[in-house]
């Protein structure tokens, strides 16, 4: 069933045209990635899905009810004051009327009169129906899965969050918010790789429609099965996941550069027709020619290689073959230790990546390579000739206060204009946008401009701090082959799994504050890591069927016990039993012969005196086996009660 299309939709801001003639449509159920340069209008094209921006020309369609939830890159839970309320916060009014119950249900022991039930019993089948007895768990799902403790959330107040934390918290918002179709915008930011992980296999598992905007080419490849892509104004729907966009593109492009180089090649020769007849004895056919050309629709260039960033990393000398040496390094931060006793050599041409969970330190010992951070215990030193080019994830090393012309020109003072505006255009800023403040720049703006900046270090080693954030996939695939053939070593830290794939030789893993070493790529590291976790998964399975079968033992030796124990018990009472029953039949028999011998009749009676004695003899049997059941009832009382224990 389709939820939301678009029918030849053009959005334009005054003089600016974003897209023009975009058209696609979203059934329900499908997961679709939105991908385009930073600029391109994607988050744009959400604002209009959701209705907050009215196109300029064309149609938008959704489904009548549809519930569209937006994930925006700045978050604001409202009036939540603990982090569970502001990842519950669609449900306010459900757990409103949860708490509500509560309290109706504490008046009607009190009191319970007809419309008091009645209020109660159509408040109860709305919460059921409306699913509020999911909502606990859910919340505390995703909240665990997003690297929170559902408990401590109940309590932890949203105001000590720091930005990474606030944004995993929206993303669980909007994960269990009670949404038709998800719009998440850069979802993945602020996750590790576990965390990313995680998501991953939460959203192939949704049952709501997912439209993500995401440069993370490893998640988009594992979640996604339908691609629009904003390219030149244009979006262009790809049916399939991301590699088979990648593919359909390439080939795209192929075809439409022939065409393009096919088409110039005819110009080219209409033109040399024209110039060379257009006064001669084939003017007039040429005239002709003249006009059937300017009225040519003249095809474009395939975009996508010329308006990529420039990048070539160079170096200005070799420098040493020992380019970073730890011994047994301590960093921390105030009282927080975050990574000890770290021993590690980096040589010329390595190529390490440095993984760990968000706040497990990799920034700070990065820092501390750099000296500017200082180490509590051991050394870490750079070696000789080793000059280090920095790319900071805060972006720090861009100077907000210069234009980008300065920016540069400060490196390079020797450089004229052309140059220096040359190498701006290399990455995306021509024109006028050279005298642009640095302070005035996108996220993915400033990246472009760091980068520019760390190009022209010519440093041969290069210490890259999460360079892929704010970028759009065709700039990081640059910047991925632009380290490819880089000839110095490099130090990235990164949760870009394409990038640690396509560049890493080695790994650094911060776990539990230790650094340890995996002589490998990221692709074998995570061969190795599946496998160990598929060990590790059924080494749990095997311990899980052990427990189960020592319960299983347990519980069947205990049954057994308890079966002896009620057989010893029945037997007892049984027995019990059995004796006052006899004891109620001699006591009878006794009374009844005692009576007799009471009886003055009996002594007048002819026999009376024979029978006398012969009930005197029983009596007296009667009293010897009356005192013999007694005191065996005394001890078969005594073992019931120790079979049966204490009585409360």
């Amino acid at each position: 069933m389709t939820q939301l299309s678009m029918a030849s939709v053009c959005l334009e801001f005054g003089a600016t045209t974003v897209f023009e003639k975009v058209s696609f449509t979203v059934a329900d159920g499908e997961r679709w990635g939105i991908i385009g340069r930073n600029g391109a209008g994607k988050t744009s094209l959400f604002r209009l899905l959701t209705g907050e921006l009215e196109p300029t020309r064309g149609e938008i369609a959704r489904s009548p009810g549809l519930k569209v939830s937006l994930l925006e890159q700045h978050r604001d839970f409202g009036d939540a004051t603990t982090i569970w309320e502001a990842a519950a916060g669609q449900f306010a009014e459900l757990l409103q009327l949860e708490r509500s119950l509560s309290e109706q249900a504490l008046r009607l022991a009190t009191d319970s009169n007809e419309q008091a039930l009645a209020r109660y019993g159509r408040d109860l089948e709305r919460f059921e129906r409306e699913g509020g007895y999911t909502i606990a768990p859910r919340v505390d799902a995703v909240l665990h899965g997003l690297g929170f403790d559902p408990a401590a959330a109940r309590e932890r107040p949203v105001a000590h969050l720091s930005g990474g934390e606030r944004g995993r918290l929206g993303l669980a918002r909007q994960l269990v918010s009670p949404a038709d179709v998800l719009l998440l915008d850069e979802p993945t930011n602020h996750l590790d790789l576990e965390t990313t992980r995680w998501l991953e296999d939460y959203l192939t598992r949704a049952t709501a429609t997912v439209l993500l905007i995401s440069h993370d080419r490893a998640f988009l490849s594992a979640v996604v099965d339908h691609v629009l892509h904003l390219d030149g104004h244009i979006a262009t729907p790809y049916v399939g996941g991301y590699e088979s966009f990648v593919e359909q593109r390439t080939l795209a492009r192929l075809t439409q550069q022939r065409q393009f180089d096919q088409q110039q090649r005819r110009i080219a020769a209409e033109q040399d027709y024209i110039a060379r007849n257009l006064a001669g004895q084939n003017s007039k056919q040429a005239k002709g020619r003249r006009k059937r050309l300017e009225r040519l629709p003249r095809l474009s260039a395939p975009l996508g290689d010329a308006e990529s960033m420039g990048i070539r990393f160079e170096i200005a000398e070799r420098g040493g073959d020992r380019v970073i040496a730890a011994d047994k390094a301590g960093i921390s931060v105030g009282s927080r230790l975050l990574v000890t006793d770290v021993t590690t050599t980096v040589m010329r041409g390595d190529r390490v990546g440095l993984l760990g969970p968000n706040g497990s330190g990799k920034s700070t010992l990065v820092r501390a390579i750099v000296g500017e951070h200082p180490t509590g215990d051991g050394t870490i030193r750079v070696g000789s000739g080793i000059s280090v080019g920095y790319y900071r994830q805060d972006l720090t090393q861009v100077p907000l206060d210069k234009t980008l012309y300065d920016a540069i020109g400060d490196l390079r003072p020797t450089w004229d204009r052309r140059m220096i505006q040359g190498h701006l255009g290399r990455f995306g800023f021509s024109g006028d946008e050279v005298q642009r403040r640095a302070e005035s720049l996108s996220g993915g703006e400033r990246a472009r401009i760091g980068l520019a900046m760390l190009v022209l270090s010519r440093a041969n080693l290069l210490i890259l701090d999460e360079p892929t954030n704010h970028l759009d996939v065709e700039s990081i695939e640059a910047l991925e082959d632009a380290v490819a053939s880089y000839d110095g070593s490099v130090l990235l830290v990164s949760h870009d799994r394409e990038l640690l794939r396509s560049l890493t030789t080695k790994l650094w893993i911060i776990h539990d504050q230790r650094l340890t070493e995996f002589d490998g790529s990221f692709g074998e590291w995570e061969i190795v890591s599946s496998e160990r976790e598929h060990a590790a998964a059924v080494q749990a399975s095997e311990d899980e069927a052990l427990r189960r079968v020592q319960e299983r033992r347990r519980t069947e030796r205990r049954e057994q016990r308890d079966r002896s124990s009620r057989s010893a018990l029945r037997i007892a009472q049984e027995r019990v039993g059995e004796l006052e029953t006899q004891i109620h039949n001699v006591e009878r028999e006794i009374t009844d012969i005692t009576a007799k011998l009471e009886n003055p009749e009996l002594y007048t009676a002819a026999d009376g005196i024979s029978t006398a004695k012969t009930l005197g003899a029983r009596l007296d049997l009667l009293k010897a086996e009356l005192d013999t059941l007694l005191e065996e009832w005394g001890a078969a009382t005594e073992a019931l009660e120790t079979i049966a224990g204490p009585v409360a």
